[in-house]
């Protein structure tokens, strides 16, 4: 059981629930929440989240990225602890289960609308299918550099301008900025995480943005990264302005400088490793602070 939590990564799901937590801020600035909505989105959410968790431990075990070079956080498959064949399993137990809770989820919300009942049935299908080829598939997309683009569209736009639709089926433009905000910041963890694995993935041959650009560029990518989510958010602020309370998301500013300054001083992979974590709750700070600030303006 240790290993199967372990492989799950339990410190990635504040990560996920922030993203939907912020649709469900928006939809409550609305005037438009629901619990059930709320309580499904989270379920469905974190399912998706275990699920590319598993399907990246097994493909990383089997494309090589999880070899004895890699100076993370052993992963079960390559390290035995859990055969292929059981996190084969376990991976179609989890893609069923996210099928469950987001059919339900969809009904709950939308009802007998069958044409939008379709649209996100298909963005959900899509969601799978993302989070297993990140890593478990012949060509896995990560491998490529594409993992940073998966990240800002599921994690950003499809998280939190999708959850907030099931709320209100209203598309606003303006709420692509605090989508944006969510998704630079989660492809911020994804980019401490790429950047600690970065000798083990050049010799893996998985060529992630920072294998690609080298760690200096890296840096200073992660450093946009962490700019562009606070200005998204300023400028979503700006456009909405009622109070000061609005302000309120200012406090994880100096923790994502503390983060920043972590990945550009600290060269050492078990060094750099809790900063992983650390950026996962940040995020989830950010999107708390914003969201109860949003409601006292």
């Amino acid at each position: 059981m240790k290993s199967w939590i372990s492989a799950m990564r339990p410190r990635t799901l504040p990560l996920a629930l922030a993203c939907i937590g912020m649709g469900a801020f928006l939809a409550a600035d609305a005037n438009a929440f629901r619990w059930s909505i709320f309580g499904l989105s989270a379920l469905t959410t974190i399912l998706l989240q275990i699920l590319s968790n598993l399907a990246n431990d097994y493909g990383d075990s089997q494309h090589g990225a999880d070899s004895d070079d890699r100076e993370g956080p052993q992963r079960a498959v390559q390290s035995g602890a859990i055969s292929a064949a059981a996190m084969r399993r376990a991976m179609g137990i989890f893609v069923i289960l996210c099928l469950v809770s987001g059919i339900t989820l969809l009904y709950v919300s939308l009802g007998f609308a069958w044409e939008t009942f379709g649209f996100f049935f298909v963005l959900g299908l899509l969601s799978i299918g993302a989070a297993i080829t990140y890593t478990a598939s012949r060509k896995p997309y990560g491998y490529v550099g594409l993992g940073d683009l998966s990240v800002i569209i599921f994690f950003g736009i499809v998280a939190v301008l999708g959850s907030s639709y099931l709320y209100e089926p209203i598309l606003r433009w303006d709420y692509v900025l605090p989508a944006l905000s969510c998704g630079f910041f989660a492809t911020a963890v994804l980019n401490v995480n790429n950047i600690r694995d970065i000798e083990s993935d050049k010799k893996a041959g998985k060529r992630s943005i920072p294998v690609r650009i080298g760690r200096k560029a890296a840096v200073g990518y992660h450093t946009f990264l962490l700019v562009g989510g606070l200005t998204t958010a300023g400028l979503y602020t700006a456009l909405h302005w009622q109070s000061p309370w609005q302000l309120l998301f200012l406090l994880a500013a100096p923790l994502l400088f503390i983060n920043g300054k972590a990945v550009a001083t600290k060269t050492d992979a078990q060094a750099l490793d809790p900063f992983l974590k650390q950026m996962a709750l940040t995020t989830l700070l950010f999107v708390l602070t914003f969201g109860i600030g949003l409601l006292l303006g």
